[in-house]
């Protein structure tokens, strides 16, 4: 269990990118699942869509990757410091199967399959009560800058 502030000093992201509120279990090595609270007062809610909001789905994406990333770190016992990042480095599988809405929580479940030559594999699902939302095979890797 992690809550926001654990969070905040593991992930460098911050409002309005910091898409993950809390994880609710973390299974060293194998799984984590976390959670997104989506509210009307996200800031892409006003132009996607004004009528109608529901939340990117590469959003969706970047928050299974941010959970990802909380997974990685404590896998390999690292703190989150200024000569590290941590990025993208493919997304395969990526199919959307519901809308996410304002007052949803996704709930993400996202297990590590492998990690080979600083590359992490991970495939990660996120829902929304029991109804599948998103799904994607996620890779990542973390890189030193100078």
């Amino acid at each position: 269990m992690m809550d926001i502030h654990q969070i905040l000093k593991q992930l460098p992201h911050r409002y309005p990118f910091l898409l993950v509120d809390r994880v609710l279990e973390l299974d060293k090595g194998k799984s984590i699942k976390a959670l997104k609270n989506v509210s009307i007062n996200e800031p892409f809610f006003g132009g996607h869509f004004p009528h109608r909001p529901v939340m990117p789905g590469v959003l969706m994406l970047e928050a299974m990757a941010q959970a990802a990333a909380l997974l990685a770190f404590d896998t390999v016992g690292v703190a989150l410091d200024d000569k590290t990042v941590y990025y993208f480095a493919g997304i395969d599988g990526a199919r959307f199967k519901r809308p996410v809405e304002p007052g949803d929580q996704l709930v993400m479940d996202v297990a590590l399959e492998r990690m080979k030559s600083g590359i992490f594999k991970f495939k990660g699902c996120a829902r929304v009560g029991t109804e599948l939302a998103c799904e994607a095979e996620l890779m990542c890797t973390m890189r030193t800058i100078a």
